[in-house]
């Protein structure tokens, strides 16, 4: 009988805070999105804090490469398990292109669940150096992450050229959000892209794969989370070469063009051609406003998710020796600053986030 006792009442404590959430889900629709973002949040939290003996592991048997995509897949296996979530892919061959800068729209935190359905193997994380000496510091070095000192211009540009040749040394691809900040509106549409990862693209030579998720407002914004599907379309691979520095802005406006096409055919309702294209921002001054603010457990996912997340300014600022560019760079990022995001005031975590491989 003690043994039993022994047995099952560490049990009873650890099953107590899974039943209170349940009860908390069950009560209110605010209880239902609390509860479930408790437990998104605490499993990104729980697998991120585990992916350290991953990495020591796999850094031993040389496939530090590979952490990230192994990682990926054990959060999409236990969220879509815990919280009935789904993802369908339509042209997933698009993702056997490699080496390639893969680019992203970015809505919320549950884009980390589209990267762990996504990500493929063989991909590292390029970084700020400074956040080698953080928490996260141990995971990013044994999964091969690329440290870029962004106190240095000019290391930081030999930094970016030495990893466009190692990704196509490697054929290590490059994981982007070039929106540069999360984007959550009820209509499908995107923000202007930032150019870093094109520069990145076109010095390496090699080519762009862009990756549309659908508009998933009826699924996740504030105040609401629910269980359901959502669809992912992978484009072809748009080609850089024989493309000079000089055309990363022609060229950025074309892939949010096949993007947005994409992201408007792939949501669940698209508005008339005016509404979509000028979209109503929320204003912060009304606390009603769903996506005015973002939530403590919000905010601690979007901080693991964001921990390379300013790279791409750093690119866009270095990328080409161009003095315009890096001012035009800084001048959006002022604008930027300037003004309320949907998802609220931004933040220096939503510069942009790279990931050097396919992928979340």
């Amino acid at each position: 009988m003690s043994f039993l006792i022994a047995v099952f009442k560490p049990l009873a404590y650890i099953s107590l805070p899974l039943i209170l959430v349940r009860q908390v889900a069950v009560s209110s629709m605010v209880g239902r999105y609390y509860a479930r973002v408790v437990v998104y949040a605490g499993t990104l939290m729980t697998v991120a804090s585990f992916s350290v003996f991953i990495a020591a592991g796999m850094s031993l048997i040389g496939q530090s490469t590979n952490v990230n995509a192994i990682v990926a897949r054990i959060f999409y296996f236990l969220i879509s398990r815990s919280l009935d979530l789904k993802i369908t892919v339509e042209g997933e061959e698009h993702l056997k292109t490699s080496p390639t800068v893969l680019m992203v729209n970015h809505q919320s935190m549950l884009d980390v669940f589209v990267i762990g359905r996504l990500m493929p193997k063989q991909t590292a994380i390029m970084s700020k150096k400074s956040l080698q000496f953080t928490p996260l510091g141990p995971f990013m070095t044994m999964s091969g992450t690329i440290f870029i000192n962004r106190g240095n211009n000019a290391g930081a540009v030999r930094s970016i050229n030495a990893a466009g040749e190692k990704m196509k040394r490697n054929k290590t691809s490059v994981w982007m959000f070039p929106e540069g900040t999360r984007h959550m509106s009820p209509t499908p549409d995107m923000l202007p892209l930032k150019k870093g990862g094109f520069h990145l693209a076109i010095n390496a030579g090699i080519p762009i794969t862009p990756i549309v998720t659908e508009n998933y407002w009826n699924i996740y914004h504030k105040g609401v989370f629910e269980s359901g599907t959502i669809k992912v379309r992978v484009l072809p691979p748009i080609l850089t070469t024989g493309l000079a520095a000089s055309d990363a802005g022609k060229l950025s406006t074309h892939v949010r063009d096949v993007m947005l096409e994409a992201l408007r055919d792939i949501s669940s309702s698209v508005p008339s051609k005016k509404d979509a294209s000028a979209p109503e921002k929320p204003t912060s001054q009304d606390p009603n406003t769903p996506e005015s603010r973002s939530g403590p457990l919000e905010s601690a996912a979007d901080t693991i998710v964001a921990a390379s997340e300013q790279t791409e300014s750093l690119i866009s600022k270095n990328s080409g020796s161009s003095s315009s560019i890096a001012s035009s760079s800084n001048s959006a990022s002022d604008r930027r600053k300037a003004n309320l995001s949907e998802a609220g005031t931004e933040t220096e975590e939503d510069e942009g986030m790279i990931l050097v491989g396919r992928p979340n």
